[in-house]
Parts: C-alpha cells; structure tokens; sequence
C-alpha cells in the first residue's frame, strides 16, 4: 500500500498575474492602431439662413494617414494619401462645400470570445 503524500501546513494559493493579462494587451493594441472614422459631409449655401447638409461618403483613415473613401451609394471607392484629399471630390458644384467630421477616437476595446467555425 502507498504512503498517503504529505499535507501541507498552510494551503498554497496561486499567484496573480502582476502585469496586464493578454487580452487587456490585446485591446491595448487594437485601440493604439484602430483607423479613425470619419464622414465626409456636403453643405449647400453655408453662412446662409437655408443653409443645409448631408453626408456624402465614409472613410478611415489608417496608421499611416491614408484614407478608405466609399461614397454613400457605393458608386465611388478611393484611397487617399490624407482625408482631406476627399474634400475636392465633393465640392465641384457651385454653392456646396465639404468638410470631413469625425467620429471620436474609441476608448474602449473587448475581446470577443466567440468561436469562429
């Protein structure tokens, strides 16, 4: 018959990690590298009492500062050396400028643990 292991005076209790856990590195990561939003925005008759505007197209702009355009109804796609290259693309009409508004920059991130198939 084996011997029965010897107990322990006091239990051991598992450390704690004392840095940050990977998923907390990995959001870290995500909200130190995500592309900015922005929407590319037309205005008719600016500093007019009718003054009136509409978003014309989406973009982001990645880490090296070049922007993803699409237009809102899909028929035009660019990538720009800045935003502010897409500006020219919408005010070719007499009385409507453009001006890029951007989403804020997150401030939060989450690891999704959903399983892929």
């Amino acid at each position: 018959m084996a011997a029965a292991p010897p107990q322990s005076p006091r239990p051991i209790t598992p450390r704690q990690p004392t840095g940050p856990t990977f998923d907390q590195e990995l959001c870290g990561l995500v909200l130190d590298t995500a592309p900015r939003l922005f929407a590319v925005v037309q205005v008719y008759s600016e500093g007019l009492p009718d003054v009136d505007g509409w978003i014309v197209a989406w973009g982001v702009a990645d880490h090296s500062g070049r922007a993803h355009v699409i237009s809102i109804d899909g028929q035009a796609r660019m990538t720009l050396t800045s935003p502010d290259r897409a500006l020219r693309h919408f005010t070719r009409r007499p009385g409507i400028t453009a001006r890029l508004v951007w989403l804020a920059q997150p401030s939060a991130a989450e690891v999704d643990r959903t399983e892929s198939a």
